[in-house]
């Protein structure tokens, strides 16, 4: 990297026949040096050799002066007119120590602090870097660098380059992110002729990471004070800090036990410093620093002020997101509990949302509610049951509570939330009837889609009351679209009354209700594959009796539904004929009442028509 550089040379006949006759002591290294060219620069060193003279001393004790003994170097090359270079790295310390040894324009004409303030107006302050690097420097030069305005002055410039439009910065500068389409387009040439690149709105941000939090911050104010850079860029700002000084070292450092103050604090001040604005950060962003804050043991406002943020954007989080580890002393997972909070919050400004729609408001800009917004939700809240209902430590009522939290009307189907209630039998297969039957009454079978629906027949882990809901709902939706495709228009209101509804819109027709027992189904629903033996048995459900040979060559000319034939009907309720009951002689078309579900889970029956897909 180059740096701005500059040389001064003062002319003045040193006769270097002359003994010395002082010796300057800073730290562990002492000068040998002459009285007269540094006392005709340094209004500091007269006051302290005349004290010595009266002593009859030459030796002077400057231990005290910033920058040490190669800032005190550079002072005394230039009291002796010899040449010295200037740089990002070393002007800082030549600065204060002129400052310390009171090298003004009142001794000599042109002394060492107008040239060094010359240099940092004219080239320092002018140069992105070179800002960046002497204001990493100042922490090390406190009070005086604080006291010369320097840090006050290194900041305006960074802040104001950061704020320009990104059409005029024509420096260099360090981006290692994801690049603009136009920085990464292949054809970056044109007859011979380099493109000019984009340079993108966050081009700063990698740069200002190096500082240290309490340089950073500042910067990070006056950004923000300048008004001209929106909230995504500083939050991109942010994140980039965070993921630079706070995330990479903070899961080692809290299981090491080391202490976590430096932590503590990046994590406060970049909370502080969020922008307001919505979507200024991303709900991913928030809620890695809600888990630091966990981590961490941060108070419970910091954490509140977290959840509040991420409850009006929660439905652009992933899955993945949510997934926050428990504390150590719990006996689980995932914290459930933080993420039962966030949904709660959402809900709460949803419902503020809703209530300012109905007193004839619209919607605001920042309005968490919405079709989209409740789907998206809907989505992510079955996902993340779907995760945690692995850990076999999980309490079913804390299962449910967050399955209750989303809106149940915007679930246009059930087979995400089918897919999670799955997953929580097969991790925990102690369960009671009762617990199962209450797990599995949260899902509605009729908004089941096909592909749901043959899987769930074939579940052995489901109640078999569930499952002949599912078999018989399946029955009415394949009628239904039977009726209709034969006399040419909508089924009875009857019928229609009772059939299932396909995204919440229609009730919709029976596509390949089929059951094809196949391993790429069950990992899809996460289950295992059936016997081949029984899987005859649930592929001889589909079809509608109209498989015959014709025109198309023999082969089928539609597909059916899900059928339950008498013989498998006279199966799943053979346990009741020994006490009395009838068998399930009747046909699969009766009406949900001509099957006494509910005798038919209290009784012990036989589950020989159902294979496990564990």
């Amino acid at each position: 990297m180059m740096m701005s550089k500059v040389s001064l040379q003062i002319y003045m006949f040193v006769a270097t026949e002359l003994a010395t006759d002082i010796v300057i002591t800073v730290g562990d290294v002492k000068f040998y040096l002459h009285k007269f060219p540094l006392l005709s620069k340094s209004s500091r060193l007269q006051t302290l050799v005349a004290s010595t003279d009266e002593e009859g001393n030459d030796e002077v004790d400057i231990s005290d002066i910033p920058g040490g003994p190669s800032a005190f170097e550079i002072c005394a090359k230039f009291c002796y007119g010899m040449t010295v270079t200037l740089n990002a790295y070393n002007v800082l310390a030549a600065r204060c120590a002129a400052e310390f040894l009171e090298m003004f324009e009142t001794i000599d004409k042109g002394n060492l602090i107008y040239k060094i303030d010359v240099f940092l107006s004219s080239s320092i302050f002018r140069t992105w870097k070179d800002s960046i690097i002497v204001l990493q420097t100042t922490k090390s030069l406190l009070p005086w660098s604080e006291n010369l305005k320097v840090i006050n002055h290194c900041v305006d410039s960074i802040a104001a380059k950061a704020s320009i439009d990104p059409s005029e910065v024509n420096w260099s500068y360090t981006y290692n992110r994801k690049k603009l389409p136009s920085e990464s387009d292949p054809d970056s040439h044109w007859n011979g002729v380099r493109k000019q690149l984009t340079v993108p709105r966050d081009w700063w941000v990698e740069d200002i990471c190096d500082l240290e939090m309490g340089l950073y911050k500042k910067v990070i104010l006056a950004i923000k004070a300048k008004g001209r850079t929106a909230g995504e860029v500083v939050g991109e700002a942010l994140r980039a800090y965070a993921y630079r000084r706070l995330f990479g070292t903070l899961d080692s450092a809290a299981s090491n036990g080391l202490d976590c103050t430096r932590h503590r604090a990046a994590l406060e001040t970049i909370i502080s410093l969020l922008p307001p604005e919505r979507a200024s950060v991303s709900c991913g962003f928030l809620l890695k620093l809600v888990r630091a804050a966990c981590l961490l043991g941060s108070d419970e406002a910091l954490r509140g002020d977290l959840v509040k943020r991420i409850g009006s954007q929660l439905d652009r989080a992933s899955v993945s997101d949510l997934l926050i580890p428990a504390s150590s002393d719990e006996n689980a997972l995932y914290n459930v509990d933080l993420v039962s909070s966030i949904l709660e919050e959402f809900m709460v400004q949803c419902n503020g949302d809703e209530e300012a729609l109905e007193d004839g408001e619209s919607y605001p800009a920042s309005s968490v509610c919405g079709g989209e917004s409740e789907l998206a939700l809907v989505r992510l809240v079955d996902g993340y049951l779907a995760e945690i209902a692995k850990d076999p430590n999980l309490p079913l009522q804390k299962f449910i509570a967050i399955t209750e939290m989303a809106p149940l009307a915007a679930r246009p189907t059930h087979d995400g939330l089918y897919r999670a209630i799955d997953m929580y039998l097969k991790e925990h297969p102690s369960m009671t009837k009762s617990e199962k039957k209450r797990l599995c009454g949260l899902m509605d079978c009729k908004k089941l889609t096909a592909e749901a629906s043959s899987h769930a027949v074939q579940n052995e882990r489901l109640p078999l009351r569930l499952v002949v809901q599912v078999l018989f709902f399946e029955q009415l939706r394949a009628s239904a679209s039977a009726e209709a495709a034969a006399s040419d228009h909508h089924p009875s209101p009857a019928l229609r009354s009772l059939l299932p509804r396909e995204n919440g819109n229609s009730y919709g027709s029976s596509r390949s209700a089929a059951t094809t027992a196949t391993t790429t189904e069950d990992d899809q629903w996460g289950g295992g594959a059936p016997a081949s033996g029984d899987t005859s048995s649930f592929r001889s459900m589909s079809g509608l009796g109209n498989n015959k040979s014709g025109g198309n060559g023999g082969k089928a000319t539609a597909k059916g539904p899900l059928q339950m034939p008498r013989k498998m009907l006279s199966k799943l309720w053979s346990g009741k004929a020994s006490s009395g009951e009838n068998s399930a002689g009747s046909d699969t078309s009766e009406s949900p009442g001509s099957v006494n579900l509910e005798a038919e889970t209290k009784s012990t029956h036989s589950r020989n028509t159902r294979h496990s897909v564990s």
